[in-house]
């Protein structure tokens, strides 16, 4: 990996594409409007985003919808598409760098998470779909002599992808590969904010042997978020960000086409730490981790630990400790632990957040700014403790490094208030008795229960929640689901 005055030299040259990938060139609409980039860890512009207008939208949609119906891509034989997902998988590789830089230049992520973490994970997804490719069997029902009825899943047609700033590479990767895979054409929009990795992604996609117009990038804010929620043409909506958005596209596809959506939305994930965990020091190193990684910038990030009251002074003490290790730093540095925030707004609206836990009688740890090379879009990890349940900050997303500590003095207490949130995305428990970690994790109200870990993830696994958190689920067999619809087949030939 480079040193950092090298990443500063290669970050110092770097360009990449601006505008939409359509049909497998890079275009943009005539006298399109442009947005400015600012880049988060120096405040200084970077770049002008092309925004992508309603005409090229529907290009891009018109496209899709003919390479769809062409076949190419459609009804290719699994091999094909497997062997095109492999050497993407390869190429991304292959890229890494420039990948990476354009994910902490345009997000202020750690440059090592983006090197070391994100773009090998997106590889990662890729290969595990194209394995997975030839192993997708239909079923046949049991309908008596003489007819036989299958069930196989479909290919939706044009799928829609809207996806947030804090994982561009790795998140377009989620949505994208099962979409494909399958044999559907990928139109997706990426935040305005981090559009470049996933543009870069779209052209190597047809280097790697993916037809021209299967995959798609549309550059854009939320008008032209709304514009696909609405459009026609489009079959299959996954999104990815808030949850207040996220509403929004239930409500555009009952305006529209009822195309089928899937949600992954907000979280406020609970780590759960019982009295007779066997490694408290562990389990401290984790959940500074579970919350303080990426300036806690994660939907999954386990903001709220619920600790036994027998052993929380000592733990928090610990996890004091733990802390200092993720103050923010330069993201090209190699040796930075967390990067900056996305930018000043969120930076503000983090501080207001811990601001109104002071209000309400937090005792805050850490909870400030630091100012790093000339920019203040970093803030101090923060531990608030003294807090009541029903308080705003115990409640509400903050997305950013806020860890609210809770107490709680029973098994039953703690399963109460962890389950207590509009939330259901994912949870941490940590125990040192098998027979409670079972109990406990079947009570748990996420989609995802890490027992003795955090945040666990691998390709295999499916990712997402329920209530507040949304519906569907990223990543192993199950995303399909997002992008396919059972079709029953009867055949009768009875004499």
């Amino acid at each position: 990996m480079k040193t950092k005055s090298e990443w500063i030299d290669a970050a110092a040259r770097f360009q990449a594409e601006a505008r939409s990938f359509v049909d497998g060139r890079f275009v943009s609409s005539p006298n399109a409007a442009t947005l400015e980039h600012v880049n988060p860890a120096t405040g200084l512009p970077q770049y002008a985003l092309a925004l992508a207008d309603d005409d090229l939208l529907n290009r891009a949609v018109d496209v899709a919808r003919r390479r769809f119906d062409d076949g190419a891509w459609s009804r290719c034989h699994p091999s094909k598409r497997r062997e095109a997902f492999l050497k993407l998988a390869a190429l991304i590789e292959e890229n890494s760098e420039p990948l990476a830089l354009c994910e902490t230049l345009d997000t202020g992520k750690a440059i090592r998470d983006s090197f070391l973490r994100d773009v090998p994970g997106s590889a990662t997804t890729l290969r595990w779909y194209a394995e997975a490719v030839d192993k997708i069997y239909g079923e046949t029902a049991p309908v008596g002599p003489g007819v036989l009825a299958t069930i196989n899943l479909q290919p939706v047609g044009v799928v829609g992808a809207v996806i947030p700033w804090n994982f561009p590479i790795e998140t377009a990767f989620w949505k994208v590969a099962p979409a494909l895979i399958l044999g559907n054409s990928v139109v997706l929009k990426p935040d305005e904010k981090s559009s470049r990795s996933a543009l870069l992604a779209a052209a190597l996609a047809v280097e790697a042997g993916i037809p021209e117009g299967v995959f798609n990038v549309v550059t854009g804010g939320a008008d032209l978020g709304r514009a696909m929620g609405l459009h026609p043409g489009i079959d299959a909506l996954s999104f990815t960000g808030s949850t207040e958005v996220g509403k929004k596209f239930l409500e555009y596809s009952a305006h529209s086409n009822l195309k089928m959506i899937s949600l992954e939305c907000g979280g406020k994930s609970a780590n759960v730490v019982f009295a007779d965990t066997a490694d408290l020091d562990r389990a401290a190193s984790s959940a500074a981790a579970g919350i303080f990684f990426h300036q806690g910038q994660v939907c999954s990030a386990n903001s709220r630990l619920l600790v036994e009251d027998k052993i929380a002074d000592e733990f928090v003490e610990k996890l004091r400790k733990e802390a200092l290790g993720y103050s923010p730093g330069a993201p090209l540095d190699p040796e930075t632990p967390a990067g900056t925030m996305i930018g000043t707004s969120h930076r503000d609206a983090v501080l207001a957040k811990i601001a109104g836990g002071k209000r309400e009688g937090g005792r805050v740890f850490g909870g400030v700014t630091k100012t790093v090379e000339g920019c203040d879009n970093f803030i101090e990890p923060t531990i608030v403790t003294g807090l009541a349940e029903t308080s705003e900050l115990a409640r509400e997303e903050v997305f950013g490094p806020v860890l609210c500590v809770l107490p709680f003095n029973s098994e039953e207490a703690a399963i109460r208030m962890a389950n207590d949130s509009p939330y259901a995305l994912a949870a941490s428990l940590w125990t040192g008795s098998f027979s409670r970690a079972h109990r406990v994790a079947a009570r748990l109200q996420a989609g995802t229960v890490s027992v003795n870990a955090v945040d666990a993830l691998d390709p295999a696994l499916p990712f997402g929640g329920f209530k507040g958190s949304g519906f569907g689920r990223d990543l192993s067999l199950y995303a399909l689901r997002n992008y396919a619809q059972p079709k029953a087949v009867w055949f009768d030939f009875r004499d």
